[in-house]
């Protein structure tokens, strides 16, 4: 047995610890900012759980319409949305929240307002959790200027304003990636301690990577840059092998496997959507957040997806995000086509 290693065990980074030392770094902060990450790393936690009882719950009769009380349960996404708005809100540190299970955004009480506005996707991917596929919950969070005079245009701000955003992966283990603007960190949670321990400490996306993540089954409807990207991934010019295709069909699975593996996740505008499927606020912007703080790039096809300016709170976007070179590229075939398109 080695006694210096289990020695070194105890000392472990939780999440609450990481933050504090940020917070430190920062004499003129009054741990606003620490007390509503704490509320979404709560929020996280009953997601986990509930997450992982779902299927035994629908086994053993307890999620039909009604359970034994005679009260109506809930779909697991209305309940996570439901669990977040009720975290956020308590938290005294929001004045207004976006979230992609409802149609308008919430404004806090301005009794219990704070100065923070938190966008979220609060499940996800949540359509394959009957077939036990990783599915997640998205956050972006942004200070707002005067709390007691919010409105949507404050909420429509181009994502490099982001203060801080990240994700929680419900999968083989729950992971937790958060960004503060200075690198990314990974966190796993440890159920018997029912903390989250830092387990992948400065994430640094690979320059280049040898995978790409798309949807083919829209390939007949790309547009001539995306099409010939992907023929270059399966049949390069230069000799070098050929990208392995690599797709999940649940966003925070597969941008969590470009960010550890590096290459290259495309959800690209085309025939069927020429303005994308990906949220701009709660899906574009957090993971963008978090690829660049990785030294990586994200692209729409038209700019840097962070300089995006949203007009209304669920709009949508192509993007294209990843190792730093494979994006680069796929700007490179976008500008092309933009200068023949105008000789």
């Amino acid at each position: 047995m080695d006694h210096a290693v289990d020695a070194q065990r105890t000392d472990l980074m939780t999440i609450t610890r990481y933050v504090l030392n940020e917070q430190n770094r920062n004499p003129e902060s009054r741990g606003d900012f620490t007390i509503l990450l704490s509320h979404i790393v709560f929020g996280c936690k009953f997601v986990a759980s509930a997450v992982n009882k779902a299927g035994l719950a629908k086994l053993i009769g307890l999620a039909g319409e009604t359970n034994v009380q005679g009260e109506e349960q809930k779909k697991l996404d209305v309940l996570s949305n439901e669990v977040f708005i009720k975290a956020l809100v308590s938290s005294g540190r929001t004045c207004v929240l976006v979230s992609e299970e409802d149609e308008e955004a919430t404004f806090v009480d301005p009794k219990l307002r704070g100065k923070y506005c938190v966008c979220f996707d609060p499940l996800d991917g949540s359509s394959n959790i009957d077939c036990g596929v990783s599915i997640g919950t998205i956050f972006g969070i942004y200070l707002i200027k005067d709390k007691d005079n919010v409105t949507l245009d404050d909420v429509l701000q181009p994502g490099k304003k982001m203060l801080a955003a990240g994700y929680c992966m419900y999968g083989s283990s729950c992971t937790l990636v958060l960004s503060t603007g200075s690198g990314v960190n990974g966190f796993t949670l440890d159920p018997s301690l029912g903390e989250f321990i830092l387990t992948h400490p400065d994430i640094k996306i690979p320059k280049k990577g040898k995978i790409y993540s798309v949807n083919e089954g829209n390939a007949k409807n790309w547009d001539g840059p995306t099409a010939k990207f992907v023929e270059k991934c399966k049949y390069p010019q230069d000799g070098s092998p050929p990208k392995s295709l690599r797709y999940i069909g649940s966003m925070v699975a597969d941008v969590h496997r470009t960010l550890l593996y590096g290459g290259v996740f495309l959800y690209p505008a085309d025939k069927k959507s020429p303005n994308g499927k990906l949220r701009v606020l709660y899906e574009v912007f957090p993971m963008s957040f978090l690829m660049e703080q990785a030294g990586g790039q994200s692209f729409t096809g038209k700019e840097r997806a962070l300089d995006l300016v949203p007009t209304k709170i669920h709009e949508r976007s192509p993007v294209f995000l990843g190792s730093y070179d494979d994006v680069e590229e796929i700007k490179t075939l976008y500008a092309e086509q933009a200068k023949s398109s105008s000789v």
